[in-house]
C-alpha cells in the first residue's frame, strides 16, 4: 500500500477533509465564518488581485524572517482547518490556487497584520506551493535552465545552470518541512524515506531523477538531488548546436543506431549519458516492439509500441522487491525487438549481455566508467558479482555481444562532449580489442576559460560494423561521414 501523501509545512497538521468549520479569528477577535462579512480593520491586511496562472513564478524567494514564517504558519494552519481538501483535489490547478488566494486573504483580513504588499504576495505564493506542489522548490522546478537541483538540509540549496554551480538563496522553514517534501515526492511513485529505509531514488511526474538521503545518515539535514530534464526533447542536431558532437559525428550516430547496434554509453555522473540515450532511441523505427528497463523511469521515447517497466524497493516486511535482472529476464519473454537499460549497475550486466547475443539486436544501455576501455573493465566486473564464470568466458560474451562504446564526459567548464565513438572488433587472445571511430581533442581554452577542442574521424573508413550498416543500406552515408571528417582532420593538421 502506498504511504499517504503528507502536507508539506512542517508543523501544519493533516487533518481529515471536512466542511469549512466556523474559523476562530485571531488576535482576539470574535468566532466568524470567512465567507460573512467582516468588518474592515483599521490597518487592513493587503492582498493583491492575483490572476491565476498555469505557470509558477520563476523567481529565487527573498531571506525570510522568523516573524515571516510564524505568520505562515498561523495562515496555513487556519486555512487547513477552513478549507475542504477534498474538494480542492478535484478542481483544476488554476481554480485551486484561486481559491486559496481568496480564504489567505479573508484569514489576513481577520488577522488584521501588517505586511507589504510584496511580502503578501509571496506568502500567498509560497502557500500555493505548499498546498499544490513541493514548496520552496517549486520557482525552480519551473526554470528550464536549471540542470540539477540540489538540497543540503533546510538552509542551503544549490542549482546547476549552463555546467555551473551556483548557491541559491532557496530556504526551507526547518529539516521536517524538508522532509515533509521529501515524504510527498517519493510516495508519489510508491516510495517511502524515512529513519529505517534513509535512502531513495525516485522521480517525478515529468520524469526528472530524484535521490533522498534522510537522516541519521544525512548528519545536516535530508538531502535532495533532482536532475531535471528537458520539457523538449532533445535531438542529435541539438547536441550538434551545443558543441558535443560534430555534424559528422552525429550522423555516424545515427547510422549506428539505424543499423541496429548493440550500444553502451559510458561516462561519469552527469556526463549526459541518459540525454545521448534518449537522442539514440529516436532512430529506432516506430514499428519496432522497444522495452525500456530502468530504476527509476526517466527515458522518454516516442516511438507508440514501447513497454516501460520499472524496478521495485522491497515493502517494509522486506518483501516484494523487483530488481533490474528480474525486469530483463522477464523482457526476454515479452517478445522484444530492442531492449534499452536506463543504467546497468550489477550482475543484470549477464542478462543483457545474454539479450544481445540472442537476437535482439540494436539493444542499449549505459554505466558509469571512464573511457570504453574502462566500460569493457565495468561490465567484467559487474557480471563477476553474480556469476562465477571465467574470466576469458566473460570476456568472449561482451566481444560477441557489443557492438559500440559511446563514451560521454563532463568537461571542467561545464559542457558536455562525446569523446569517442569505439566499436568492439572481438578478442586478441585474452583481450577485448577495441578501435577509435571518432573522437574528441582537447585544444585549449578561450579568454572565458571555455574549452576549445575538435571532433575527428580516426581514419578509418570500413569499420568493424560496416557489414551491418549495408545491410541497412547506410553504408554509402557512413563512408562519406567517416571520409569527410577524417579530410577535415586532414587539412587542419
Amino acid at each position: 500500500m502506498q504511504p499517504e501523501v503528507p502536507l508539506l509545512p512542517s508543523s501544519a497538521p493533516q487533518p481529515p477533509a471536512m466542511q469549512p468549520p466556523a474559523m476562530q479569528a485571531l488576535g482576539g477577535i470574535t468566532e466568524q465564518t470567512p465567507s460573512q462579512h467582516v468588518k474592515q480593520p483599521l490597518a487592513p491586511a493587503y492582498i493583491p488581485d492575483i490572476k491565476v496562472q498555469a505557470e509558477v513564478a520563476t523567481h529565487i524567494a527573498t531571506d525570510k524572517t522568523p516573524e515571516y514564517y510564524a505568520t505562515k504558519k498561523t495562515v496555513f494552519d487556519t486555512l487547513i482547518e477552513t478549507i475542504d481538501m477534498s474538494q480542492l483535489a478535484e478542481m483544476d490547478n488554476d481554480t485551486t490556487r484561486a481559491e486559496i488566494a481568496d480564504v489567505v486573504n479573508e484569514i489576513l483580513i481577520i488577522q488584521g497584520g501588517v505586511m507589504s504588499i510584496a511580502e503578501q504576495e509571496e506568502l500567498l505564493e509560497d502557500i500555493c506551493n505548499d498546498v499544490l506542489g513541493y514548496g520552496p522548490l517549486e520557482p525552480l522546478l519551473a526554470r528550464d535552465d536549471i540542470a540539477d537541483i540540489m538540497v543540503n538540509g533546510a538552509d542551503k540549496c544549490y542549482i546547476e545552470v549552463n555546467g555551473k554551480m551556483q548557491l541559491t538563496n532557496i530556504k526551507f522553514q526547518d529539516n521536517e518541512q524538508l522532509m515533509n517534501i521529501c515524504q510527498r515526492i517519493v510516495s508519489q511513485v510508491g516510495r517511502r524515506v524515512d529513519e529505517s529505509s534513509p535512502i531513495c531514488d525516485a522521480r517525478l511526474m515529468d520524469g526528472s531523477r530524484v535521490n533522498v538521503i534522510a537522516p541519521p545518515l544525512a548528519i545536516d539535514g535530508p538531502t535532495l538531488t533532482i536532475r531535471k530534464f528537458k520539457k523538449d526533447k532533445l535531438t542529435l542536431a541539438n547536441l550538434v548546436g551545443f558543441g558535443s558532437i560534430s555534424a559528422d559525428g552525429a550522423t555516424i550516430l545515427e547510422i549506428i543506431g539505424r543499423s541496429r547496434c548493440n550500444v553502451l554509453i559510458s561516462g561519469g555522473t552527469g556526463s549526459g549519458k541518459t540525454t545521448l540515450l534518449n537522442c539514440m532511441t529516436q532512430f529506432v523505427d516506430h514499428d519496432e516492439r522497444v522495452i525500456t528497463c530502468e530504476d527509476t523511469a526517466e527515458l522518454q521515447l516516442q516511438q507508440d509500441h514501447v513497454v516501460r517497466l520499472e524496478t521495485r524497493p522491497p515493502n517494509l516486511e522486506g518483501e516484494g522487491e523487483v530488481t533490474m535482472r528480474d525486469l530483463i529476464k522477464n523482457c526476454l519473454r515479452m517478445r522484444p525487438e530492442r531492449i534499452i537499460v536506463g543504467e546497468v549497475r550489477g550482475p543484470e550486466a549477464f542478462d543483457l549481455l545474454q539479450a544481445m547475443n540472442t537476437g535482439h539486436d540494436g539493444s542499449m544501455g549505459t554505466l558509469h566508467a571512464n573511457s570504453p576501455r574502462e566500460a569493457m573493465s565495468r561490465m567484467e566486473s559487474m557480471i563477476t558479482m553474480g556469476y562465477s564464470l571465467p574470466s576469458i568466458t566473460i570476456k568472449e560474451m561482451i566481444a560477441g555481444a557489443i557492438d559500440i562504446v559511446i563514451q560521454a564526459s563532463r568537461m571542467r567548464d561545464g559542457s558536455r562532449r562525446i569523446t569517442h565513438i569505439s566499436e568492439v572488433i572481438g578478442m586478441e587472445g585474452d583481450v577485448v580489442v577495441l578501435q577509435d571511430l571518432f573522437t574528441y581533442s582537447f585544444e585549449g581554452e578561450d579568454a572565458n576559460g571555455n574549452l576549445i577542442g575538435r571532433h575527428a574521424s580516426t581514419g578509418i573508413v570500413k569499420p568493424h560494423f560496416w557489414d551491418k550498416a549495408r545491410y541497412y543500406n547506410e553504408h554509402e552515408k557512413l563512408a562519406e561521414a567517416l571520409t569527410r571528417s577524417a579530410a577535415q582532420e586532414d587539412n587542419f593538421a
